[in-house]
């Protein structure tokens, strides 16, 4: 186990994922939810607990395991009524999947529905299917997450709100069979 004196390094911009272990903790809705929670501050396991409406127990066992993956670390430690109350953290604003797995993106889509479920307010969600050059499809990329990059604003006080962006191709099934 790490030294948890010295505090650890802030998070990282971007993490790549590619490990096995990275993928396997990726695989489960909870872990996902996990980590969009955790996407922008430090959450002990109770406070993790109470905003997923998930037990401590559960909550504890899946921070391990995003934790033994290089996900989340413990950010800092704080002595409480005779215990040390650990704040967990990404350890990177922005994990990009390189080459996803179906299981992790599996997890990703279940996850996002539990959240879209539970959303207080009236949520966008669309799907279309465009025809684009590579080059426009590269473009359409970039440009999609200039915008979510964009569109964040500082305001603690400013609901949370969940921005799913996927590009992908589609298998060809156009062709007269």
């Amino acid at each position: 186990m790490p030294d948890q004196t010295s505090p650890p390094p802030p998070p990282e911009d971007v993490l790549e994922i590619g490990a096995p272990e990275q993928f396997a903790a990726l695989a489960h809705p909870l872990r996902q939810r996990l980590l969009f929670a955790l996407g922008h501050r430090p959450a002990t396991v109770r406070q993790l607990a109470a905003q997923l409406d998930a037990k401590k127990g559960n909550v504890a066992h899946h921070l391990k395991v995003l934790r033994e993956a290089g996900l989340i670390h413990v950010a800092e430690t704080r002595q409480v009524r005779g215990g040390t109350e650990q704040y967990y953290q990404r350890t990177a604003r922005h994990m990009i999947v390189a080459e996803p797995q179906a299981a992790g993106t599996a997890a990703m889509f279940a996850a996002f529905a539990q959240e879209l479920d539970l959303s207080p307010a009236e949520t966008h969600l669309t799907l279309r299917h465009l025809r684009l050059s590579p080059a426009k499809a590269r473009e359409l990329g970039e440009t999609l997450a200039q915008l979510v990059d964009e569109a964040e604003e500082d305001a603690e006080d400013q609901p949370l709100h969940g921005v799913l962006v996927a590009l992908y191709q589609q298998v060809r099934s156009d062709h007269p069979g």
